[in-house]
């Protein structure tokens, strides 16, 4: 039997062009993204290469050299594709292609792009490259159907392939919006398939420096113990961690602010009384509490811990400050139909939800444009190893994920 309904036909041209989809995905986890150190410009041009075969022109927007490394970072080449279909409003899908090193424990090549069990292994194959995959196919798909449609799309369809969410996405999607290269009306970005996200948390990064003066262990009086110092700070950080937990979001999904110790530097050799620590410090923030006043607490706390230390002092740098993704007016389609065909295409309730992490598409809706997150991935990150090593997606949530995205994009511009 013919399919005959629009939804039908767009699932069949996705069954049908899979195995390409799959092999795309393939050719993008191959080219690593490390981020450190950050060398992103050669995966652009893979992708812009291979979206060429497509007939998707990409256009490229290099980040200036200098500002990449004032960032810590050596190269970002941002990518943005327009799909006009006439008068109407832009629908933008963002996925990120820069993720963390793959660390040790591999059992399959990091690189690889590897299919064994149903499962693509590699790193970034589920945050996010595998939304490289979803986004275009699901807008070739469209785009096919519209072709044999007697009436056209409205609007049009922007991807964004950008190489900043591991450092805070100021150079990505924040780059592209703050140049005015982009201003979608409504934004997919990228995320997993059985939860719409419409909220998520938001993260205070930052650097505490203690500092006190090194000394012989044989003489410590002649010295001032920074880790002695480090440790009443840490200790009042871990009792207000338990504060934290009485404090509870009332976004489904999102439970309680919690701050975690990420690093700890210091100290030159086993008999130094240690001159200085280093703390690194990543505090996550429910939607529901002011960034600034969190931040202003935060700072006040570590200076009261060590106010009673003579010869301490201590500098603290803000490393990254994430505000939340809060649910704006206008997100109603999308999560209309997000929600809808995902329930129908996994055979399950898929609902509106909100995550404990932070993402790029807080810096859309800080510019105004409704954001939601739908994309390709398990129902936890913990379930595909993302950031761990023999990260991997199923290939069927794949599959699905590129025909909710494909009927989203027909019921919004149809």
């Amino acid at each position: 039997m013919n399919p005959t309904s629009p939804y039908d036909r767009l699932d069949a041209w996705v069954d049908a062009h899979f195995d390409e989809e799959v092999r795309f995905l393939q050719e993008l986890v191959r080219v690593p993204t490390d981020t450190p150190p950050g060398n992103n410009a050669p995966h652009a041009e893979r992708t812009a290469q291979l979206l060429q075969d497509f007939g998707f022109e990409a256009e490229q927007h290099a980040v200036p050299a200098g500002v990449v490394e004032d960032a810590g970072l050596q190269s970002i080449t941002n990518l943005v594709v327009r799909r006009s279909y006439g008068a109407g409003r832009t629908v933008a899908l963002n996925a990120h292609g820069d993720v963390v090193p793959p660390g040790e424990g591999w059992t399959h090549p990091p690189y690889g792009g590897e299919i064994h069990d149903g499962k693509l292994y590699g790193r970034a194959a589920a945050v996010s490259k595998c939304d490289f995959a979803t986004f275009t196919f699901a807008t070739r798909a469209l785009e096919a159907l519209a072709g044999s449609r007697p009436s056209p799309l409205k609007g049009g369809v922007e991807l964004y392939f950008t190489y900043d969410e591991e450092f805070g996405g100021e150079l990505g999607p924040g780059w592209l919006l703050g140049q005015g290269l982009v201003k979608p009306d409504l934004l997919i970005a990228a995320g997993f398939s059985y939860q719409v996200i419409t909220a998520h948390n938001g993260c205070l990064q930052m650097e505490v420096t203690v500092n006190g003066k090194m000394g012989h262990a044989a003489v410590p009086e002649t010295g001032v113990d920074a880790l002695q110092a480090a440790n009443l700070i840490l200790t009042a950080l871990y009792r207000q961690n338990t504060l934290y937990k009485q404090t509870r979001s009332q976004v489904k999904g999102i439970n309680h602010p919690y701050l975690n110790v990420g690093l700890i530097q210091g100290g030159t050799n086993t008999n130094v009384v240690p001159g200085k620590v280093v703390l690194k410090l990543d505090r996550r923030m429910i939607p529901e509490e002011n960034p600034a006043e969190v931040e202003a607490a935060l700072r006040q706390l570590i200076a009261d811990a060590v106010a009673d230390c003579p010869g301490i002092t201590i500098d603290i740098r803000r490393l990254l400050l994430a505000n939340a993704l809060q649910p704006l007016p206008g997100n109603a389609p999308m999560v209309d139909a997000l929600s809808r065909h995902a329930s129908a295409v996994f055979d399950e309730p898929i609902e509106a939800a909100g995550t404990p992490l932070y993402t790029d598409a807080r810096l859309f809706g800080e510019h105004g444009i409704p954001a939601v997150l739908y994309g390709c991935g398990p129902r936890t990150v913990s379930e595909s190893n993302a950031k761990r090593a023999d990260e991997h997606i199923d290939l069927e949530d794949l599959r699905r994920a590129t025909k909710v995205i494909a009927r989203t994009l027909f019921d919004l511009l149809d």
